[in-house]
């Protein structure tokens, strides 16, 4: 397993003892930051900060997540625009020892109700932060950050995405990583949309952790994890929503002071270890049934 891996086993699951019990209680700032690490952790206030960035115009949410990727140290000529038929996605490439990709995305477009933050400007939050994490950071699969355009009209950014990825080339592809609606309670798994290996994997860590992580299906919800699973990727949707998550999706109440950023905090940093989990793995293990 790679260093990047040994790190961040060691320094992340000191946060998690601290914080995966913590959901709706104030705490002290999370900065884990250390002289004799490069890695640049988020905080909890960090977060909390670019949460409140949320744009309620979809108009306006392209333009915000350049922004946020800019704040986290990516350079212009990081980031990558794939325009298809009106939908452009972003996307920043963090080279890796080896040409294995993880793609790890999330979407940022919204539907009419609301302000689209939980659904999923927090989503973006997390995929931003852990760009800026490991950007710096040597790792042996190459990481590709994602924002995916359209999603909430049929997963079309996403799909668009895996279309132009030639069918001889998507082994290469070790796995997708999904974030997806966070801000109500702990981490869980979408099944419907998710490779019942990397569902595995993520449980695995999970107890390893001694955290919660549920595991469970929204009839009629798919995620853009889909698309990559149903072209022989594997892939895995993560989200953190409670059972009253119906009074808020797609629904005017979505909205910045509806999201408990502890939710996104833990979103991150379980993010953060599963990534690790990933890199230090075979990625043929994903595709075993």
């Amino acid at each position: 397993m790679t260093n990047y891996y040994h790190r961040i086993l060691r320094i992340v699951s000191a946060v998690c003892a601290l914080i995966f019990f913590t959901l709706g209680v104030s705490s002290q700032s999370e900065n884990v930051n250390s002289p004799t690490e490069k890695i640049k952790f988020a905080t909890k206030e960090k977060i909390a900060s670019e949460i409140k960035l949320a744009p309620c115009r979809n108009g306006e949410r392209l333009q915000a997540v350049r922004n946020l990727f800019l704040s986290m140290g990516a350079g212009e000529a990081d980031l990558l625009d794939d325009k298809v038929k009106g939908m452009q996605n972003l996307r920043v490439i963090k080279k890796g020892r080896t040409e294995e990709i993880v793609i790890v995305g999330a979407h940022y477009d919204k539907v009419a109700d609301g302000c689209g933050a939980i659904d999923n400007w927090t989503g973006i939050v997390i995929l931003a932060n852990l760009y800026a994490t490991i950007k710096d950071t040597e790792t042996t699969k190459t990481f590709v950050f994602v924002a995916f355009d359209s999603e909430e009209q049929g997963l079309l950014g996403s799909g668009a995405f895996v279309k132009s990825v030639p069918k001889e080339k998507r082994n290469g592809y070790c796995s997708m990583v999904n974030f997806d609606s966070f801000g109500l309670g702990y981490p869980n798994i979408l099944s419907n949309a998710s490779n019942s290996m990397m569902i595995k994997s993520a449980q695995e860590l999970a107890a390893e952790l001694k955290m919660p992580l549920g595991v469970w299906t929204f009839n009629g919800a798919d995620a853009d994890s889909s698309s990559f699973q149903n072209n022989n990727i594997p892939a895995v949707t993560f989200d953190g929503l409670n059972d009253k998550w119906q009074q808020y999706l797609h629904t005017s109440n979505d909205k910045v002071d509806k999201i408990n950023t502890s939710s996104v905090f833990v979103g991150y940093n379980f993010g953060l270890r599963y990534l690790a989990k990933i890199d230090g793995s075979d990625c043929s293990i994903f595709r075993k049934k």
